[in-house]
C-alpha cells in the first residue's frame, strides 16, 4: 500500500526542490519507495512562527495523510520544546506529525553532498546560523543552473542523495528523522 506524506516547510517555494526528493529518499530507506510525497503549498506558510501558528489548521486539513513532517530551519535555536508540543497537539487531533529542524538551515542538507566545492570545513558550514546567505547563495550561483526551476536545487539535491549514507553521517538529525519515519510507517 502506498503511503502519503505531507512535508510542511517554512517556505515551499524553494525548499520544496530540496525537501521533496529528500523525503522520498527517506521513505524509500524505510521500504516505502512508492510513497506519495507532497509539499504543503496551501495554506502557504512563511517562516517558523507562522507555520507553528497555522499548524492546528494544517493538521486538521491534512490529517488524512499517513504522516505529516514539519521540516523548518533551526536558525541556531533549540526547537525541541515547541516540536514536542506540536507533535502532541497533532496526536490529539488524530494525526501523526514528526518535526525535525535542519541544522542550521534546509540548504545545509543539500550542501552536505558538495563539501569539496564549499571552500570551508563542514563543521564551519554546520555552525553558521546564516548558512543560506553565507554559503548556499554563493554555491548556488556557481554550481546551480538559473535556467532550471529552483535555480538547479533539484539537480544539486539529486547529486547529494547519490551519497545518501554520507548525507546521514554529516547530518545526524536526518538519520534520526529516518528512524522516526520508519517507526511511523511500519
Amino acid at each position: 500500500m502506498s503511503r502519503r506524506l505531507l512535508v510542511i516547510p517554512e517556505d515551499p517555494t524553494l525548499n520544496g526542490y530540496i525537501l521533496n526528493p529528500l523525503v522520498a529518499r527517506l521513505a524509500a530507506a524505510c521500504g516505502k519507495g512508492n510513497a506519495e510525497v507532497r509539499i504543503l503549498t496551501n495554506p502557504k506558510v512563511s517562516g517558523f512562527e507562522h507555520a507553528c501558528g497555522r499548524m492546528p489548521d494544517i493538521v486538521e486539513q491534512w490529517k488524512h495523510f499517513d504522516l505529516l513532517l514539519f521540516l523548518p530551519d533551526a536558525d541556531g535555536k533549540d526547537r525541541s520544546a515547541t516540536f514536542a508540543r506540536l507533535e502532541r497537539e497533532a496526536a490529539d487531533q488524530g494525526a501523526r506529525l514528526i518535526c525535525c529542524a535542519a541544522i542550521q538551515e534546509i540548504e545545509a542538507w543539500l550542501l552536505a553532498g558538495h563539501i569539496a566545492k564549499l571552500g570551508r570545513s563542514w563543521s564551519k558550514v554546520r555552525e553558521d546560523a546564516s548558512v543560506k546567505e553565507n554559503v548556499f547563495a554563493p554555491f548556488l550561483s556557481t554550481q546551480g543552473d538559473a535556467r532550471r526551476p529552483g535555480g538547479g536545487r533539484d539537480v544539486l539535491m539529486k547529486e547529494t542523495l547519490a551519497n545518501y549514507q554520507g548525507l546521514l553521517e554529516r547530518c545526524p538529525e536526518l538519520a534520526e528523522l529516518e528512524k522516526r519515519i520508519c517507526e511511523a510507517l511500519s
